[in-house]
Order: structure tokens, then C-alpha cells, then sequence
């Protein structure tokens, strides 16, 4: 019988890598876990997690301004980028620390360094081989920028957290979350910002309606977007980078270009397809059901699968991975994953939530649907000054009554939505939103209080 060095060796400390090492480990396998860099992965370094801090930044910059509104007078501090990049990394440092020490306390043996793959049961990382029974690719996505001239210039999501001066002039290349996400945090931080897409709207795959809706509310606080646009090269000059647009005759000059045009997977270098693991056209690892790749004791999860680039779901797809290779924790029954009324949150100004299907989408799966829809100016606003205003929309399936698709663009709309998600989840109907009493006066009891549908539709 052939003996191994560990029962798993995990490729990747990010979310899933992490969570996947530390629950086999946790029921006695023999594990190991790579890694070239902090340990968190891109949520924690360079993602979610900083993401959210800087949009908390941005946002005291119109609460300071609102406040006058509720009687509060006098100037609003002023602020300091230094001071912002100086405690994200603090608290950065902290949650590092802590993945390391789970790791350790699990019994996760913790190798620092770049891992390649030999073969279906061999790693090697740097100049040490290393022997497993299985093997888990986790290792994400990358961002990806386009070969254009002046390409040395731009900067990536990556770099943002950290760019040295403050940018006061900012191009974001991108109609996707990431792209809108920084347009917003850094116009609220005070940088002058104009965000350009090739396509006609944001947010691709998306509801239209939130799509129409969060690009008005942008523009209202101070991003300038152009839609059909592209750019065509980057000069750097006295005054700034020099960005021209394709078929424009004037170029836009500012100090920062932004391009967030989409993530890749995460998977050269790794030696994976001399190994004999199979990549899709994008670059993505295949995997089947359980996670498997085509090398049958290699395994594959999270944003290096291109399925849902979301931080919960690598982390839920980790549980499966674990409880096929070793069994379901005591009393419970072997986990699996559904793609299906995944929640998801952008950090946009204002935020958006939203989880189940667009109407566009509804429309093609269930046939008949009816909808129901709101948009309007939110208690705070009415003292404010501020002209926000938050939308509101149920899609419904008429067959069932099941509510199939829950938006919302407004205030913490990711922390709303998420309680709906569980509902949803489980069922619900249009009925049991009716029967449920709302919190008032809050943004979310108009969830179940809408009555009156503005639309049918039917699919073709």
C-alpha cells in the first residue's frame, strides 16, 4: 500500500484553502497548505475586506455632510489617506495572523512558498517534493489588463489599497462589481472620477432595472460615466497620464487608470496541465460534482473554477470537498452545494443586494411572473439634502407564488437582503411576504409591503 507525506495537500491560503485544510485536518487527516503570500487570500488582502473598510471611509464624507440637515453645524474633518492605509494594514496584519493560527491549531502543516504540481500525488514547492494522497487546487483569480501601449501605466484592484499619492484625478476602466465598487469609494473619498465601459450599461447579468438605477445615483454624486468607450493608449506627460479613447478626439487626463475589466483564474505556473488537469477555454480548472479535476486526486474550488467568484461560496464549496474525501462531521450528512439563490452584495454608493434571478432571467425559467416594484426618497433623505433614492423589486412566480428574485439599491441593502436570501432559500411565497409584519419605520419592511404588481410578463 502506497504511503504519503499527508492525507491533503491544499495549493492556495485563501478563504476556501483555508477552510478546507483546517476542517480536514479537524477530522484527523494529515494535512498540508502552500502558500507564496499572506495567508487570507485576495478577500482578505486585496478584496473583500479592505473593500468594505475603504467604502466605510467614503461614506463619512456624505454623512458629514447630511449631518447639517439634523441640526448638526460647524466643518467636517479632513481627510488623511495615510491614516486610512496605515490602519487597513494593521487590522490586515491582525486577520492574518489569525488564519495562520487556526491553521496552526488545527495541525495544519504550513509551508511557505510557490507550489507546483508534478503529478497527481506529488507537490513541489521551491526546492522540497512533497507526497498526498489528494490534492486541492485553491488558488483564485488575478487581475487581467489588456496589451495596449502605455499598458506599464495602469494599475489593477490590487495595487488600489495602497497607491501613493492620493489619486486626485481617476479613470476606472470597467462596468463590472470591482470597477463600479472603487468608482464609488474613491469619488467618495474625493478623488474626481470617470469611469468608462464598452458596453451600454453596468453590472452585466444583473437586473436592468438595478442596472438603469445605480448608474443615475452614481452620476448623482459625482462619477462621470461614459458608456461606449474604450481606451486606446496611455501616454505619460507633465501633466498626467494621457488616456486616449477610441473614436474620441480629446483625451482624458488624470493621475490614476484603474483597469477592472474582469479577474482571471489563477492557474499558470502551476503545472497543471503537464500534470494532466484540464483547463477550460478561459483558463479555469474543470471539475465535476464533488470538485474533482480529470486527475482524479486533484481537486478544485473557489474563483479558480470560474463559477461564482464569491468568497462564501469557495467557502462552501470547501465543505463538500471535505466531506467527500473524509466523511461528514459526526451526526450531520454530507454537504452539498446549489448555485442556485446565492446572495450577493456590491459596495457601491448606494449599495446593492440582491439574490435569486433578474426579471430577464425569470422570465426564461418560469414563464409567467409577475413583478412588483418601488423607488423612493428614504426617511433619512427627508432632512438630509442628500437626493438618494432606494429601489425595491420582488419577481414572482406565477405558477407557485414563490418569490424568485429579491433587488434592492439603498442603504446596507447587502445586510438586508441577506435575511431575505434565507427565506428565499427556503420557499418562501409572495403569501408569506404579505403575512409577515414589517419593522417601521425601516428601509426593509417594504419587502412586505408591496401589493400592487407594476407588471406581467410572460416569456415568448
Amino acid at each position: 500500500m502506497q504511503t504519503f507525506d499527508f492525507d491533503l495537500f491544499v495549493i492556495g491560503g485563501g478563504s476556501g484553502g483555508v477552510r478546507a485544510a483546517r476542517m480536514a485536518a479537524q477530522r484527523g487527516a494529515r494535512v498540508a497548505l502552500a502558500e507564496v503570500a499572506a495567508m487570507g487570500g485576495t478577500c482578505v488582502n486585496v478584496g473583500c475586506i479592505p473593500k468594505k473598510l475603504y467604502s466605510y471611509a467614503a461614506h463619512y464624507a456624505e454623512s458629514f455632510q447630511e449631518s447639517h440637515g439634523f441640526g448638526w453645524v460647524g466643518e467636517a474633518p479632513v481627510f488623511n489617506w495615510d491614516v486610512l492605509k496605515t490602519n487597513r494594514t494593521r487590522e490586515i496584519s491582525r486577520l492574518n495572523g489569525i488564519y495562520n493560527q487556526l491553521l496552526v491549531n488545527a495541525g495544519v502543516t504550513i509551508i511557505t512558498g510557490w507550489a507546483t504540481l508534478v503529478d497527481g500525488h506529488n507537490v513541489k514547492v521551491e526546492d522540497k517534493t512533497f507526497s498526498a494522497e489528494h490534492i486541492l487546487i485553491s488558488t483564485g483569480g488575478t487581475p487581467t489588463v489588456p496589451a495596449l501601449t502605455g499598458r506599464e501605466y495602469i494599475v489593477t484592484s490590487d495595487q488600489m489599497f495602497d497607491l501613493k499619492p492620493f489619486p486626485e484625478r481617476l479613470l476606472v476602466v470597467g462596468g463590472g462589481y470591482i470597477a463600479c465598487e472603487f468608482a464609488s469609494i474613491f469619488n467618495g473619498l474625493g478623488a474626481q472620477v470617470t469611469q468608462i465601459h464598452r458596453g451600454e450599461k453596468l453590472l452585466t447579468g444583473f437586473d436592468n432595472d438595478v442596472r438603469s438605477f445605480i448608474a443615475a445615483e452614481m452620476e448623482k454624486t459625482g462619477v462621470s460615466l461614459r458608456f461606449g468607450s474604450e481606451v486606446e493608449t496611455i501616454t505619460k506627460t507633465a501633466a498626467g497620464l494621457q488616456v486616449a479613447l477610441k473614436g474620441v478626439a480629446a483625451p482624458v487626463t488624470v493621475d490614476t487608470v484603474l483597469y477592472a475589466t474582469g479577474r482571471v483564474p489563477n492557474t499558470n505556473g502551476l503545472g497543471l496541465e503537464a500534470a494532466g488537469v484540464k483547463l477550460n477555454s478561459k483558463g479555469a480548472i474543470e471539475v465535476n460534482s464533488h470538485y474533482q479535476s480529470s486527475l482524479p486526486s486533484v481537486y478544485a474550488l473557489g474563483d479558480v473554477t470560474a463559477r461564482l467568484q464569491l468568497t462564501p461560496v469557495a467557502l462552501g464549496e470547501a465543505m463538500v470537498v471535505v466531506d467527500h474525501l473524509f466523511g461528514a462531521a459526526a451526526g450531520k450528512k454530507p454537504r452539498s452545494m446549489s448555485y442556485e439563490f446565492v446572495p450577493t452584495a456590491v459596495f457601491t454608493h448606494p449599495n446593492i443586494g440582491t439574490v435569486g434571478y433578474s426579471e430577464e432571467e425569470a422570465r426564461k425559467v418560469f414563464g409567467k411572473v409577475t413583478v412588483y416594484r418601488t423607488d423612493f426618497k428614504p426617511l433619512r433623505h427627508t432632512l438630509s439634502g442628500n437626493t438618494e433614492r432606494t429601489l425595491m423589486k420582488l419577481l414572482v412566480d406565477d405558477a407557485t407564488d414563490r418569490v424568485v428574485g429579491l433587488h434592492m439599491v439603498g442603504p446596507d441593502a447587502g445586510e438586508v437582503v441577506q435575511g431575505f436570501a434565507v427565506a428565499m432559500k427556503a420557499g418562501a411565497t409572495k403569501a408569506v411576504f404579505d403575512s409577515t409584519i414589517g419593522i417601521h419605520p425601516t428601509l426593509a419592511e417594504e419587502f412586505v409591503t408591496m401589493r400592487e404588481p407594476v407588471a406581467l410578463v410572460a416569456s415568448n
